[in-house]
């Protein structure tokens, strides 16, 4: 069996009794005593830390690093101005998507953030397709931290000004790092990434500050589907284009123009037959990943990819596909729940509102 990689801050975690489990290849922190829901709370009400060092960091370094990028990705990377980040996809040629990431302009090039189970594919996908154009350089010595909930920003009052999707060097509670007003919980709050020698010391001062607590993963994919935002390998995957999953937004004019990205054709010239939509089941069943969605004679119409319980809304909630028919807010629709169908309806998307600082 290969061992389970550490992240910088393993220590901290086991030290603060978290429940360590697998996940892609890390070892890494479901949740801690206080238990999920109240960490969900903590960054909704307050401010919750969360180590995110599994995730991959690179930077893509050349005088073309944007142009290069726009080979593989259907986002507006040239038009990136300095510390300004966006968010966009790897697609294929069928158009399908690869991965979602961010992309950042940094000195020199490009910052890049993405998945942590698409890490190596990811990394391999550049170098064989810009590897002779630019230099694709991981960070693997690199932690990141994130720290979202509204109280963020008094916790790092030197990034308050920074508006969402901006990023900027400099030190937090005295550590050098590289701050941006990011996340996936749909708060506000910055992620921050250190050297790894550095995580720690980062770490503890900004648990020292009263409105801030440790997070686990459990908390972070409830906050993210409260959001409505998909997590890669669940809602988006290599058979599924940027329109089915509702992100259209992330093909802006130019490129759309231009149509010279991975499966340009078959997303620009196919009406999805498909959509991401929300839904919210009656009562207190949760519909989990997988479960079937059925019209009203009961037949299979589309699944459930992403599904849980929402604490802000006290009760289920889901992400699934459907036929572009059955999209409408208020259509309903049932779950295949253990061979019941449960009674649901579609919804508008997030379930809970994002609260991001616009600057």
């Amino acid at each position: 069996m290969t061992e389970l990689i550490k992240t910088p801050l393993h220590a901290m975690h086991l030290a603060a009794g978290a429940r360590m489990e697998p996940f892609v290849g890390y070892d890494m922190p479901l949740r801690y005593p206080e238990g999920s829901v109240a960490e969900h709370n903590q960054a909704r009400n307050r401010a919750a830390l969360f180590d995110v060092s599994h995730m991959g960091q690179l930077r893509l370094m050349g005088e073309a690093a944007d142009a290069a990028l726009e080979t593989l990705v259907p986002g507006d990377i040239q038009g990136l101005g300095d510390g300004a980040m966006r968010y966009t996809l790897f697609t294929r040629e069928n158009g399908g998507i690869l991965d979602d990431l961010i992309v950042s302009r940094v000195p020199g090039g490009l910052g890049l953030v993405v998945n942590a189970a698409r890490r190596k594919h990811d990394t391999e996908h550049l170098r064989r397709h810009l590897g002779g154009r630019v230099d694709v350089v991981p960070e693997p010595d690199r932690a990141l931290l994130a720290l979202q909930g509204p109280a963020a920003a008094a916790v790092l009052p030197d990034f308050a000004d920074l508006p969402f999707m901006g990023w900027r060097e400099g030190e937090a509670c005295g550590v050098p790092a590289r701050v941006s007003r990011s996340g996936y919980t749909g708060e506000d709050g910055f992620e921050l990434s250190v050297a790894g020698a550095d995580a720690e010391a980062l770490a503890g001062r900004l648990l020292a500050h009263e409105a801030v607590a440790w997070a686990g993963l459990d908390a972070r994919n409830s906050l993210r589907l409260e959001a409505g935002l998909c997590l890669y390998g669940r809602d988006l995957d290599e058979d599924t284009t940027p329109l089915e999953a509702g992100l259209g937004w992330t093909l802006p004019k130019r490129r759309r123009e231009e149509r010279n990205f991975p499966g340009a054709a078959r997303i620009l010239d196919n009406p999805p037959a498909r959509r991401r939509v929300g839904m919210r089941p009656e009562g207190r069943v949760i519909a989990r990943e997988g479960s079937d969605l059925l019209d009203s004679s009961g037949e299979p119409v589309g699944w459930v990819a992403s599904g849980g319980f929402s604490p802000v809304l006290g009760g289920p909630v889901a992400m699934g596909y459907l036929p572009v028919a059955l999209v409408a807010p208020g259509t309903e629709v049932a779950f295949d729940i253990r061979g019941r169908p449960r009674p649901g309806r579609v919804v508008r998307l997030p379930f809970v509102p994002h609260n991001y600082f616009r600057g």
